[in-house]
């Protein structure tokens, strides 16, 4: 009898107990799932973290090649302008470098004239025609920029002089230009006839 009535109570004791504390049961059941789902939300979490640092990372290298590729065609653009601001300048520089060319072989002709005796009064005006209409024409080139190359005492360059001839003249220094044959010019910085010339050895 005794036995009965202990285990009623103790029945009773553990019903007082759950009805005590229901939730305590309810956290042991829902804390095992509340950390499952917690662990899935972290790892999405992760992969999501993991796609955007890999997309932006992509991003950063298309806006590197993209700024590249704009820094090359620049460079691109600004050669090709200075190239054709430099191809203007030269044109517009030498413009004149063809006739000048043409004009060279009658300025020849005036200075071998110009060189000879006059035998009479008539000849002699009309050397003095002659030179009156090469002076002309020498001021005409010098205004564009035409000049006579220097010679004669100077030592032999090969972007200046053409020797056509040798020379073993004592008391002169070896590689001087002795004697010109044919007069050379410049237009500006550009030769456009070197001079012929005769070159000591």
């Amino acid at each position: 009898m005794s036995e009965k009535v202990n285990q009623q109570e103790t029945t009773m004791e553990e019903t007082e107990q759950v009805e005590q504390n229901p939730q305590a049961e309810e956290q042991e059941s829902i804390e095992p799932i509340f950390d499952e789902n917690n662990e899935n939300s972290s790892k999405e979490e992760e992969l999501t973290l993991e796609e955007a640092k890999e997309k932006i990372a992509s991003l950063e290298k298309a806006l590197e090649e993209a700024e590249n590729r704009y820094l090359r065609l620049r460079a691109d653009f600004d050669n090709f302008r200075r190239r054709t601001n430099l191809e203007k300048e030269a044109a517009e520089k030498y413009r004149a470098q063809s006739l000048i060319s043409d004009l060279l072989p009658a300025i020849d002709n005036f200075e071998r004239a110009l060189q000879m005796e006059p035998s009479n009064e008539q000849t002699k005006s009309l050397l003095q025609g002659m030179e009156m209409v090469y002076r002309s024409l020498l001021e005409a080139l010098k205004k564009e920029g035409v000049e006579p190359i220097k010679a004669v005492g100077q030592p032999f360059d090969p972007h200046l002089h053409q020797a056509v001839m040798q020379a073993n003249e004592e008391g002169v220094d070896s590689n001087v230009v002795v004697e010109e044959l044919q007069k050379g010019y410049k237009l500006k910085d550009r030769v456009i006839r070197p001079s012929m010339v005769k070159v000591n050895q």
